[in-house]
C-alpha cells in the first residue's frame, strides 16, 4: 500500500517520497526460537482451547524492557506526524512569505519561455528547497532515531546516498507530475479539481506499476531466490492461489535494516513476488509461509484496484477543499506572495499546505480503510498457509517498533495495520476453530 501514501507525498512533503516508493510496510527482527519460550499447546479440541490465554502466552514472551522500548518508540511517532505536519506548514510559510517560491518562479521564466520546462525548473527548484528546509527534522527521523532505537544498519553515508536517491526521483518524476498537474490548471481554470483527480490516479497507477523493475532497484538488489524448499513452498502457494508468477526475488534488505519484508508488487507483466533476506535468515519456514499468504491476500484479493475509487473519491473531496481554501487565502496574501493563481507555480507551497491539512485531518480515516484492508489479507493469510503460530510468531516481532497493545482508540488513529495483540488473537482464533484440522496434518 505505500504506492498510494506516495502520491501524497509527492504533492505535501515530496523530501520524504523516496521512502514511500519503497517496498510494502516491513516486519521486524526475529527473536531466534530457541530462545523463546514455546506456548502450550495441550488443547486436543476447540471446547478446551483458550483463545485469550494463548494470545497472552505469546504476548509474555516480550520482556518489560523490551516492550517499553517498543511503545516509547511508537508512541513517539505519534508526536514525529504532528511536529512532521507542523514542520512542513512552516516550510511552505517560508517559501511563501519570504518570496522564496516566487523567486524560484520567476528564475525558471528567465531560462525559458515554454511553460511546461518553466513548470519543470520551477518543480525541481521547490523539491530541492524543501529537501534542504526538512533536512535536520529528516536526518532525525530517518537516521538518528532508528539508530537509537536499533532498527537501522545503515552508515550515514548509505542513507546520505539513498536520501540523495530518492531526491533525485521526486525531481524526475515528482516534476513530471507536477508539470502535467499544471497542465490541468491551466486548460481547465474551473474544473481542474476534477481532472485533476484523474491525473492523480494515473500517477498512482502508473508508480504501481514501474516501482518493482525500475524503482526499488535503485536503493537495492534483486535476484532470484534460489531452489529449494522455500522457493518451492513459495510458488505452490501462489499457484494454489491463483497468482501468475513463475519465479521469486531475494532482496537484500539487511543492508539497510534488521527488519523482515515480503511483498507482492507491480501490475500485469511486473507482477512479482519479493522476501528480503532478513526474512530468509531469521523467521522459519512457517512464519515465511504465514508472510507470504498474507502478501498474496493483498493481491488476490484485489486490494490496490478496490482502493483506486475509494482513493479517488478522497482525492475528489480534497481538490474541492483545495479549490475552495487556494481560492480564499490567495484573495488575502496572493498580492502580498506574488502569485497569479491557481496556474502559477509559485502557488506550490501554498497547495501542499492546504492538502497536507486534508489528509492530517483524515489520517483516521485512512488508516482504518488501510487497516480493514491488512485485516483481510491476514485473514487469507491464515486460510492460505495454515500456520497459525507462524503468523503469530512474526506478528509478536512488530513488537520491535510497534506498540503491541495500544488502547481502542490510538489503534483508530495511529495504526494503518492491526496491532500485534489483534493479529495474534485473530491467529488464536483461527487456530481453535481448526485444531482437528492441524492435528490431522502431516
Amino acid at each position: 500500500m505505500r504506492a498510494l501514501r506516495s502520491l501524497m507525498l509527492v504533492l505535501a512533503f515530496p523530501v520524504l517520497c523516496a521512502s514511500a516508493l519503497r517496498a510494502d510496510e516491513p516486519a521486524v527482527p526475529a527473536t531466534p526460537a530457541d530462545t523463546a519460550p514455546a506456548v502450550a499447546a495441550t488443547a486436543s479440541t476447540p471446547a478446551d482451547f483458550d483463545v485469550e490465554a494463548a494470545t497472552r502466552a505469546y504476548l509474555s514472551r516480550v520482556s518489560p524492557a523490551d516492550k517499553e522500548r517498543s511503545d516509547s518508540y511508537f508512541e513517539g511517532g505519534y508526536w514525529l506526524q504532528l511536529w512532521g505536519f507542523l514542520y512542513g506548514l512552516g516550510v511552505a510559510w517560508i517559501l511563501l512569505a519570504r518570496g522564496l517560491s516566487v523567486r524560484i518562479r520567476n528564475a525558471a521564466e528567465r531560462v525559458t519561455g515554454l511553460r511546461p520546462v518553466q513548470t519543470f525548473l520551477y518543480a525541481a527548484g521547490y523539491f530541492i528547497a524543501t529537501a534542504l528546509l526538512t533536512l535536520p527534522l529528516t536526518v532525525y527521523e530517518g537516521y538518528w532515531r532508528e539508530h537509537a532505537y536499533g532498527l537501522s544498519n545503515m552508515t550515514f553515508r548509505g542513507w546520505l546516498r539513498d536520501y540523495a536517491v530518492g531526491l533525485g526521483l521526486s525531481v524526475a518524476l515528482g516534476g513530471l507530475f507536477i508539470v502535467l498537474l499544471y497542465w490541468v490548471f491551466r486548460k481547465a481554470p474551473r474544473t481542474w479539481w476534477i481532472w485533476g483527480t484523474a491525473v492523480a490516479l494515473v500517477g498512482l497507477l502508473f508508480l504501481a506499476l514501474i516501482s518493482p523493475v525500475y524503482i526499488a532497484p535503485l536503493f537495492n538488489k534483486y535476484k532470484p531466490l534460489g531452489e529449494g524448499p522455500i522457493k518451492a513452498g513459495i510458488l505452490s502457494l501462489a499457484r494454489a492461489n491463483g497468482i501468475p508468477a513463475d519465479n521469486v526475488y531475494e532482496v537484500d534488505a539487511s543492508k539497510q535494516s534488521k527488519r523482515v519484508s515480503a511483498n507482492v508488487s507491480g501490475l500485469g507483466s511486473t507482477l512479482r513476488i519479493t522476501l528480503n533476506d532478513n526474512l530468509l535468515a531469521r523467521v522459519k519456514p512457517d512464519g515465511i509461509q504465514a508472510v507470504m499468504g498474507h502478501e498474496m491476500g493483498h493481491y488476490v484479493l484485489n486490494h490496490v484496484y478496490e482502493f483506486i475509487p475509494i482513493f479517488a473519491l478522497i482525492i475528489l473531496i480534497g481538490f474541492g477543499f483545495l479549490r475552495w481554501a487556494f481560492d480564499r487565502v490567495l484573495s488575502r496574501y496572493g498580492t502580498r506572495w506574488g502569485i497569479r493563481g491557481i496556474s502559477d507555480p509559485a502557488g506550490l507551497p501554498l497547495l501542499a499546505a492546504i492538502l497536507s491539512v486534508y489528509f492530517f485531518v483524515l489520517t483516521p480515516i485512512i488508516n482504518t480503510e488501510v487497516r480493514t484492508n491488512e485485516a483481510e489479507a491476514d485473514i487469507f493469510g491464515l486460510n492460505a498457509s495454515r500456520q497459525p503460530d507462524g503468523f503469530a510468531e512474526v506478528a509478536l516481532l512488530l513488537g520491535e517498533y510497534r506498540k503491541l497493545e495500544p488502547t481502542p482508540l490510538e489503534e483508530w488513529i495511529f495504526f494503518d495495520h492491526p496491532s500485534g495483540r489483534s493479529r495474534i488473537l485473530m491467529a488464536m482464533k483461527w487456530k481453535k476453530e481448526h485444531l482437528k484440522d492441524l492435528a490431522a496434518a502431516p
